[in-house]
This record gives structure tokens, sequence and C-alpha cells, in this order.
């Protein structure tokens, strides 16, 4: 396969209504806002998402969410290990074969940092290590709601008390708090840079195999924090150059979409550089 000949740029719609689509555990897990009050969903948590909506379609992943693992893999450890064995002493065996192995570490990168085994300690009393960094081609950056988002907060029970023979007293039930987004817009914007995938053999095929997730990337992914039908996808916008360096800055490119509250937009046009609008699913 090939390596990516032409610079991408994307970006995605989405709408959010009565779900907390990116809850901050540091924060009693309220849905993320910034300081404006926009709301946002970090890049980690769409990453997360189409490495799902990847594994489900069968490509191999590196790293898997722990309620989706197809492997006996116990870490992230085990498993570079369970399959680089001896490759993982050097960068110039690693970075290849964990590239043809895994998608998301050839699309988005990964660092590989483990101790190895069998080594002497150094004068620090700690063992020697390596750490492999491999820089991916795919870079998506945080979707922010294009207007400041209603937070409603709702006490709920929380855990029932299973301890009813225990010394220690507790009540029958415990309360705790629900948070979500009334209603919000929100979007997303990634690129594909072909000289980064000449590195690690991101190609065409993988390309468009993330063009045809990126629209479902909500499917399978309910809870009740987001109820089916609470998250989705309006537009998926795709840019293809004309070259690998591309005919327009990524920034320029961006700006060319203009979202409106309503999850309708507009797109000023750039020379020689038609997007492609996709439905979401």
């Amino acid at each position: 396969m090939s390596t990516l000949q032409n610079k991408i740029d994307f970006a995605a719609v989405l709408r959010v209504i009565r779900a907390n689509p990116n809850g901050d555990p540091l924060n009693g897990n309220r849905p993320r806002t910034d300081y404006d009050g926009l709301g946002e969903i970090t890049d980690v948590c769409l990453k997360r998402k189409i490495r799902d909506r990847l594994q489900e379609n069968g490509y191999a992943i590196f790293v898997q969410a722990n309620d989706r693992k197809n492997d006996s893999a116990k870490s992230l450890r085990d498993r570079a290990e369970k399959f680089l064995g001896d490759k993982l002493s050097s960068a110039e065996q690693t970075i290849p074969a964990a590239c043809e192995k895994w998608f998301d570490v050839r699309a988005f990168g990964q660092i590989f940092p483990f101790k190895r085994k069998g080594k002497a300690k150094d004068e620090d009393g700690k063992g020697e290590g390596i750490s492999i960094p491999i820089r991916g081609p795919v870079s998506i950056g945080s979707a922010f709601s294009v207007q400041p988002v209603d937070v409603a907060s709702t006490q709920i029970t929380k855990s029932v008390n299973l301890e009813g023979d225990s010394d220690v007293k507790l009540s029958p039930d415990r309360m705790g708090m629900k948070h979500r987004v009334e209603r919000g817009i929100y979007v997303f914007f990634g690129g594909m840079n072909p000289q980064l995938a000449e590195k690690t053999g991101f190609g065409d095929e993988d390309a468009e195999a993330i063009k045809k997730v990126l629209p479902r990337i909500f499917e399978n992914d309910a809870s009740s924090a987001r109820p089916e039908g609470s998250m989705e996808v309006l537009k998926v916008i795709w840019w293809k150059h004309n070259c690998k360096s591309g005919q327009y800055s990524s920034a320029k490119v961006h700006r060319s979409l203009k979202v409106k509250p309503d999850g309708t937009f507009e797109l000023e046009r750039l020379e020689g550089l038609d997007p492609e609008q996709i439905d979401g699913f």
C-alpha cells in the first residue's frame, strides 16, 4: 500500500441534545466547558470513538478500551511485548513493526516507554529503559460548541447499599448528581499530513477508512450519560488537496467553514479545492 499522496483536511459538525458528551472527572463529571462557556469534547475522547469504530470494522487497534478488548493482553505493555517481542529493543525495529500491525499507531502515533528486562540498575537505582516515540500523520483537535452551552444538573440515586449485614451504618442508597448539556452544536477539525505518513506507512486506504467511520463515531457508543439519539454527526466536510504540501494552509481551510447555532453552515469557496460533504449516519 502506497503512503498518503495528498494532504487532507476534514471537519465534523455534531449535535448534542440532553447528553453529557465528555464529562470532566476532576469537576464532578460535569460536561467540559472553557472559560467562555463553550462546550468541549477533547481530542482524546474523539480519538477513542474513532478507534472503537475502526476496531468494529476489523482493524487491529493498539490502545483498546477495556470493555472492547479482543485479545488476552493485560496492559499496553503486555500487548506490545506479545507482538513485538525483541523488536522493542530498538526504534529501527519497533516503529515499522508497530505501524504495520496497529492502525491507530500509524495514524495517531504512539510512545513506547518500557523498562528493558534483565538490565542492571543505573546509579540512581532505576532500571535502564527505552522510550520510542512515533509521530502520527493524523491530527484531531477538540470539538467546541459554536455558542455557550447550558448545563443542567439532576440529583439521582447513585448506588444502592449491598452491605445490609455490615456493622457500618450506611443509608439504603446514596445520592449523586448527573449533569447534561441541554442542547449544543459542536465542530471539530482534523488533518492528515503526507510527509509524516511516509514515516508510519499511513496510506490512502487508511484515510478512506477514517473517512468512512467519521459519520458514525457515535454508533454503539450510547450510555446513561449519552442515551441513544442524543449524540449525532450532522455533516463531515472533507477537503482533499491536489498535492502533498496542500494548496492552502489548514488554518485557511478551517476558517472557510462557518457553522451556525442551528447546525447549518456556510463554506467559503477556495479556488481549486472543492470539499466533499458527507451526511452523518
